[in-house]
């Protein structure tokens, strides 16, 4: 059988994933149907079957599913090369457009024109992250034990304020005890493994890499492969945050940035709606290196440009090297980039480490299960701690300033109109986004 790497050239790939970090708005359900549409249907590089494998496999792991779809469909085609463009591709354009952001957003938000598009999107991204919890929950929630370990989350969290990390514990021990003496509770209803199947039968004979494609040699699993790549990812990791803490002290804003992003990228279950409640508690409680409003604009801004919503934490790397003045009151746009360009870095070093040495050993367990009772549970916990993210926007949404302050009855009309507008009729993120800030703009010029 001929090798797949070569029916679709280097520089094809290239072209293609450098367009799709540029377009690739909507968050993760809008991505995954671009690369699911091109590929799948009209490229036709790889089959359904192999696709959902490859997604099945990003889903169980913490980080960006998108981002790591991306990079393990690069690495099918093109092997590790293949695998650092397309993942690069995916994040760099959001990384420049999002530093770029950071800057305007503080060195000229006062701006009536910029506060006013943060104004109007904001009441939408409320409704945006309540929608993607509804989106996850209708996947998710199809047991009585799944729906209360949702609810128990909401409550840990929003009542006790329970860390995030020891939520996601707490739910994967839930997870394997019901798998083990109750394992109907982890089923999902019949209706939908029909839909999966049939569309995992869909035939793709002509695709480039089908069903039945064998892997290369040097693609194909051994355990000196997965040692070695694990053990080169955890080099670079400690190398990387040596030289920081070598030249900066373990206890510097640089060194801390680094350290946090490398935690909370090995706890990104659900995607980054679930683990920004995580980096709230820590960057603006803990540490203090932006205040909740500063969060909630950095996640309208991260929704309303290309790449993985996760890429908000470049906005609040690039807030954080400003704000802490790590090179001197004189060099903020340094502060921020170097700052920004550390926490992303760190942040996604975990998701290429997790795609190379895992990969090989994904494509020889085709025929075998992949779905774990801990992840199920994970994933249900995980919508109880969305909609607590949703509940803390709209709160900063609606009173500004606090309980104590006045209600703000307009931003709560925007909200709902972007509610409807994403429940009933079923709109984009974007188009959402793009009409929210419309009427923030008029009464910014008002």
């Amino acid at each position: 059988m001929s090798n797949q790497q070569t029916q679709v050239s280097l520089r094809e790939a290239f072209l293609y994933w450098l367009k799709l970090g540029f377009i690739s708005f909507g968050g993760p359900a809008g991505q995954l149907g671009m690369m699911h549409q091109e590929l799948v249907e009209k490229r036709r590089w790889l089959s359904e079957t192999r696709f959902l494998h490859a997604l099945n496999y990003t889903m169980l792991l913490p980080g960006p599913e998108a981002q790591q779809l991306a990079t393990y469909i690069g690495w099918l085609l093109h092997g590790k090369r293949g695998a650092f463009i397309a993942g690069g591709l995916f994040i760099l354009p959001s990384f420049f457009i999002l530093s770029l952001l950071a800057w305007l957003y503080l060195a000229h938000g006062d701006l009536p024109l910029l506060q006013g598009v943060l104004y109007g999107i904001k009441p939408a991204v409320t409704a945006i992250v309540l929608f993607a919890a509804w989106r996850l929950a209708k996947k998710t929630l199809h047991s009585p034990a799944l729906i209360l370990l949702a609810l128990w989350a909401l409550v840990a969290i929003a009542g006790f304020n329970v860390p995030f990390p020891l939520i996601i514990l707490t739910a994967a021990l839930t997870g394997w005890i019901l798998l083990k003496w109750f394992p109907a509770q982890l089923k999902a209803p019949a209706t939908q493994h029909s839909t999966t199947a049939q569309a995992a039968s869909t035939a793709q004979t002509a695709a480039i890499i089908n069903d039945d494609s064998a892997s290369p040699a040097v693609q194909r699993f051994s355990l000196r492969k997965l040692v070695m790549a694990v053990a080169i990812g955890i080099a670079i990791w400690l190398v990387a945050i040596g030289v920081l803490t070598a030249i900066y002290g373990w206890h510097s804003t640089q060194t801390q940035l680094a350290w946090f992003f490398t935690k909370a990228a090995l706890l990104t279950f659900g995607g980054a709606y679930a683990v920004l409640p995580y980096v709230y508690q820590a960057t603006v409680e803990q540490y203090q290196w932006l205040t909740a409003l500063q969060m909630i604009d950095g996640l309208a801004l991260g929704e309303s440009t290309p790449g993985p919503l996760i890429m908000v934490v470049t906005f609040v790397g690039f807030v954080a090297g400003w704000s802490q003045q790590i090179f001197g009151p004189d060099s903020l746009v340094q502060a921020g980039f170097i700052a920004a360009a550390i926490v992303t870095f760190f942040t996604f070093l975990p998701s290429f480490v997790f795609i190379i040495a895992g990969a090989p050993l994904v494509e020889a367990s085709r025929q075998q299960a992949v779905f774990t009772g801990p992840l199920t549970a994970i994933t249900a916990a995980v919508v109880g701690v969305i909609v607590n993210l949703a509940l803390f926007f709209g709160y900063f949404v609606l009173w500004p300033a606090g309980f104590s302050g006045q209600f703000d009855a307009i931003a709560l009309l925007l909200g709902v109109i972007s509610a409807i507008a994403l429940f009933k009729f079923k709109q984009s993120i974007m188009r959402v986004l793009a009409a929210a800030a419309v009427p923030g703009v008029l009464l910014s010029l008002i």
